[in-house]
């Protein structure tokens, strides 16, 4: 087993092989947890089926601003979202899903106290709720406090009506190797890729700790898959497997990810590392 990198290198990694592939989302590892409020269901006596007309203002009003206040996180404005939820809190009080929201807000602000107060409240109001569970143990892994985050992530994993197993196995992966827990991170990762053979993100990562931990061979399995795909490969992706070949002495293959790194991506940080010979960084 080779030795562990640094958070920071790891990291690095990390962060570009999910931004390149369009995965940036699932690298947060935080989701729309149980979006807007369920239109409610009123009896009437009859068996009519219900409508947009069926909702109370109170629900019209928390729907819009949980929209809204999605939109601006996604935009990396937060106090603006913050602002939505606030909104949304006072139509409807005690909504799980606002509070993991607000919860995702203050975290991206930096106000960990109000995030962790949010994130339980959230997870008092909906215990089973398998999203918020996974973005509170996403949230304990930014904080460093990776042992409570893989509880959280194997909490979410075992409740039976979650339906992104993959996703949090992938983020609970990240989490680990971001700890330095590669042979961890290699069973997650693993398990993850049985489930959902044709994601590349777990793909990529499962190459990286196999070419870590100087499994090389099965490192160029996993990321032969990615760089097959068009529309999947990236200079990250092809770096990698131009490393991966270089350790195993294949110089032809090393050559041949040269020039697709050159024809495609000729100004990326990984083009300028292959011409330097820089294949262990």
């Amino acid at each position: 087993m080779h030795l562990v990198p640094g958070p920071a290198s790891s990291m690095r990694w990390m962060r570009a092989a999910f931004a390149a592939l369009g995965l940036l989302a699932g690298l947060a590892g935080c989701v729309s947890s149980g979006g807007p409020a369920p239109r409610p269901y009123h009896s009437t006596g009859d068996d009519d089926i219900k409508t947009a007309s069926d909702q109370t203002n109170a629900d019209r009003l928390y729907n819009t601003r949980m929209e809204l206040a999605q939109a601006y996180l996604g935009r990396n404005q937060p106090t603006d979202a913050l602002d939505q939820v606030k909104q949304a809190l006072q139509a409807k009080p005690d909504m799980a899903p606002a509070y993991g929201l607000r919860g995702l807000i203050y975290a991206s602000l930096a106000d960990n106290d109000k995030a962790e107060e949010s994130f339980r409240r959230a997870m008092q109001l909906a215990p089973h709720d398998g999203d918020l569970i996974h973005n509170y143990g996403w949230y304990l892994c930014q904080q460093r406090h990776f042992d409570d985050a893989d509880l959280q992530f194997k909490r979410a994993i075992a409740e039976p009506a979650y339906r992104s197993v993959t996703r949090t196995m992938l983020v609970e992966g990240v989490c680990q190797i971001r700890a330095g827990k590669l042979p961890d991170a290699e069973k997650t990762l693993s398990r993850a890729y049985e489930l959902d053979p044709a994601n590349p993100a777990v793909a990529v990562n499962l190459a990286e700790v196999l070419y870590r931990a100087g499994q090389y061979e099965r490192a160029r399995f996993y990321i032969r898959r990615v760089n097959t795909r068009q529309d999947y490969a990236n200079a990250q992706t092809l770096w990698l497997s131009a490393r991966i070949e270089h350790k195993l002495g294949q110089e032809e293959q090393v050559k041949a990810m040269g020039i697709a790194l050159h024809s495609r991506f000729p100004d990326a940080p990984e083009t300028v590392l292959f011409d330097r010979g820089r294949f262990d960084e």
